[in-house]
């Protein structure tokens, strides 16, 4: 019998609930924080993971752009405290939002795939990377999870994709079944 994954988290509905610490704001909460049109959740592997580095600095040289784009931006993984503050700095990631210590059961209830550590450096339990949009009014508008660190969406377009989503009111895709 084929096993089919259950997504816990559809385009056009209401977001999860997901609250966590963030190294520069204290606590953070999604539905406290949806202040602009669009909202991107970027969840990453953590401090381990080199693709994951290139990434987030490649979104925060583009901060500008998203804001442009009426959109804001948070990162968070399932890394403790001190790796958070590590990636922050060696990243040199200070102008991005960190957040840290999401749990299993958070990353869980947003369908992300989680790994186990096979290098000494990993995380013992660590999700791999998710990007999702959550529109002003809490639904989601874009998920894209993967279980590999290098099937992530392109984000040197994404900045003007997002605007071109906003400025032609492009409807929610891929909720019809």
């Amino acid at each position: 019998m084929e096993k089919i994954m259950k997504l816990r988290t559809k385009p056009g509905e209401k977001a999860p609930d997901l609250s966590f610490t963030t190294i520069n704001n204290g606590n953070w909460s999604l539905h406290d924080n949806l202040v602009n049109e669009m909202n991107a959740l970027i969840f990453y592997r953590g401090f381990h993971c080199p693709v994951c580095k290139d990434y987030l600095q490649l979104i925060q040289s583009q901060l500008d752009d998203y804001k442009d784009a009426n959109t804001s931006v948070i990162v968070v993984s399932m890394d403790n405290e001190a790796k958070a503050k590590k990636t922050k700095i060696d990243w040199g990631l200070d102008k991005l939002n960190i957040g840290f210590n999401l749990s299993l059961e958070q990353a869980k209830n947003w369908g992300l795939f989680i790994s186990k550590s096979i290098k000494d450096a990993e995380t013992d339990i660590f999700c791999e990377p998710g990007l999702f949009v959550i529109k002003k009014d809490g639904s989601l508008h874009m998920i894209n999870v993967s279980n590999m660190p290098w099937a992530r969406p392109d984000v040197l377009s994404f900045p003007s994709k997002l605007k071109f989503a906003l400025d032609n009111n492009y409807p929610v895709r891929g909720n019809h079944i």
